[in-house]
Formats: structure tokens, C-alpha cells, sequence
């Protein structure tokens, strides 16, 4: 099992939101109500992983992927391949989270109630996202405050 984050707030445990039976498991910067439509807008900044067959071949291809589509970032890569007919093939199942467990702030979670993880996608810059981890978390205290 492989849980990825970088530059993401946990607030609550987010492992009673991911599904039981997918392989891999990504955040999205806009999500559009089916958690396995292919056209969500996944964000590499969270992820949570199998270890299985689908999963290493899937990484392999996504790894090799990369020349194919070289000066991209693994994200646009991921977009790129998550429909080609390899990562049918091996049947690999693919969920995108929910924002309104998993928000960001391209998309953030509109009820505290439900968050689990924000990331602080969408804006450039280690400061840029500090900058903005650190509103994330003044509001996380004001919101457990009231």
C-alpha cells in the first residue's frame, strides 16, 4: 500500500473515504460527481495505492510514459494515459476523490463537516503554498473553535 501526499493538511482520517475495491486512488482538482469518470481532473499531490499486479504495471507504464510525453509534468502525463487501452487492459480500477472529502484549494471542500485532507494545489511557489497551508490550518482551528 502506497499513501502519497505532499503539501497536503490532514484533518481527519481519510481512510474511511477511500473505496474498498479500487487499485488507485487519486485527488482531483475538480471533481465531477462520479468517482470513476475518466474525465476528473486528477492531482498527483494525494494518492492512495494497492500494491498488486495492475498497480506496479501501471506505474511501469505511467514511469515510461514519460518519454512519450517529455517536458510535461507526471500529472499531465497521468491524464494523457488514464485512457489508453494499456491501463484497460490490466484492468487496472481507478477511483478519483471526492473534493468534498479531499479539497484543495482548486476546489475546496465547502463542509467542514466532511473534510478530510486539503491540498494546496493550484497555486506555484513553496511560499505561495505555506502561505496558504498556514490559512488553511488558522481556519481548521477556527472552525474546531466554534
Amino acid at each position: 500500500m502506497l499513501l502519497q501526499d505532499a503539501d497536503v493538511m490532514w484533518f481527519r482520517n481519510p481512510f474511511t473515504r477511500f473505496y474498498r475495491y479500487a487499485d488507485f486512488q487519486i485527488a482531483c482538482d475538480h471533481y465531477l460527481g462520479r468517482s470513476n469518470d475518466l474525465e476528473n481532473r486528477p492531482n498527483g499531490g494525494f494518492s492512495f495505492v494497492r500494491s498488486n499486479n495492475r498497480t506496479i504495471l501501471f506505474y511501469k507504464y505511467w514511469y515510461a510514459s514519460r518519454i512519450r510525453y517529455s517536458g510535461y509534468h507526471d500529472q499531465d502525463v497521468l491524464n494523457f494515459i488514464k485512457r489508453e487501452p494499456f491501463v484497460f487492459r490490466i484492468g487496472l480500477r481507478i477511483r478519483f476523490l471526492n473534493t468534498a472529502y479531499f479539497g484543495g484549494l482548486c476546489e475546496p471542500s465547502k463542509d467542514m463537516n466532511l473534510v478530510r485532507t486539503m491540498h494546496a494545489n493550484c497555486c506555484f511557489g513553496m511560499d505561495s503554498k505555506l502561505h496558504d497551508l498556514r490559512i488553511m490550518l488558522q481556519d481548521w482551528r477556527d472552525f474546531m473553535a466554534l
